[in-house]
């Protein structure tokens, strides 16, 4: 699949134009990172997704929770470690048999399987103990990276810290400008 999209890329046809998923481009003070969203295999987590985004509800946030062989995570903090508020929590689509391979973008939860609102994180490397399995309903994935993974690596290298009471916070934010779905 991957070698079929670059061909295509190649040949001058983007993703979005190529897919029938959408892409939404994240525009980043580190860069640029664009994302097709897996909208058959994970409905409610992309719709849920895209309500944000619509609502211009990630723009101004930070990725507040970085640890390079693991994850990067946003959607949720302003840059002063404020909350942002969220919609009403949605069902968990783990069982949908996608991954949490590296450059998947997956909803962040609380202990509660169905606790799913506006954070995200991108998998940085294979974390397969994320996956439903057994007693672990796991985490669901909803998208992967389709561009701007060079991106992911550089923020996924930046030093971190405590702020807030929070752990493994970007010492310079590292900010969400805005995330639109391409055209």
């Amino acid at each position: 699949m991957k070698k079929i999209i670059l061909i295509l890329v190649l040949a001058g046809l983007s993703v979005a134009a190529i897919s029938a998923n959408p892409v939404v481009e994240m525009k980043t003070t580190m860069g640029n990172i664009e994302v097709e969203l897996l909208k058959k295999d994970a409905p409610i987590s992309v719709k849920n997704f895209l309500k944000y985004v619509e609502a211009k509800k990630y723009d101004g946030t930070v990725f507040h929770r970085v640890i390079s062989n693991f994850m990067i995570q946003g959607g949720g903090f302003t840059t002063s470690m404020d909350k942002v508020s969220g919609f009403a929590p949605i069902k968990n689509e783990a069982k949908n048999g996608i991954s949490n391979t590296e450059g998947t973008l997956a909803m962040a939860r609380t202990n509660d399987v169905n606790s799913a609102t506006n954070q995200f994180f991108i998998n940085v490397k294979d974390n397969n103990f994320l996956n439903h399995s057994g007693q672990n309903y796991g985490y669901a994935v909803f998208g992967r990276i389709v561009k701007g993974m060079s991106t992911v690596n550089r923020i996924k290298k930046v030093r971190t810290g405590s702020k807030g009471g929070y752990q493994n916070v970007p010492l310079l934010p590292v900010v969400i400008n805005s995330i639109r779905v391409k055209k």
